[in-house]
């Protein structure tokens, strides 16, 4: 167990350089907010289609425009550090709220889609408790 404890706390010293730790946070933004940019962008492009595919799940087609604003504005939150912690937040209960209605199903290409956003809306709870890094909008914000 030492060995391992002993790793683990050079790992956490290598990345309390804050250089380091902040490009990780910047990679682990760009990560995070591609998924929701790129799927924001899909409906727009697919918007008749997207409308369709909710209707067919129970869901109004109306509320695409706010699904769209929602991924494409807290994905570019999270992307460039603004308000990350909200935007953070915001994303996981709308990945959580996803998976249940559209991703719920029997077969296993849904459950798959049903852990992803479970999974994403693990790693943006970690964003929302320890905000966005250094190399962000937010920076200042994270002083103390």
């Amino acid at each position: 167990m030492n060995f391992f404890r002993k790793i683990n706390l050079a790992v956490a010293e290598t990345l309390a350089l804050p250089a380091l730790g902040g490009l990780v946070a910047v990679a682990a933004r760009v990560l995070m907010a591609h998924i929701f940019l790129i799927a924001g962008y899909g409906k727009i492009t697919g918007y008749e289609g997207t409308i369709g595919y909710m209707e067919s799940m129970g869901v109004p087609g109306g509320l695409l425009p706010l699904v769209i604003i929602v991924e494409i504005g807290g994905g570019l939150a999270l992307l460039f550090g603004f308000q990350a912690r909200l935007a953070a937040l915001g994303l996981a209960v709308f990945s959580v709220l996803a998976a249940f209605s559209f991703h719920a199903a029997d077969d296993m290409n849904q459950q798959i889609h049903f852990m992803k956003n479970l999974a994403m809306a693990g790693g943006l709870l970690a964003f929302f408790l320890h905000g966005a890094g250094p190399f962000s909008l937010d920076a200042e914000d994270q002083k103390d």
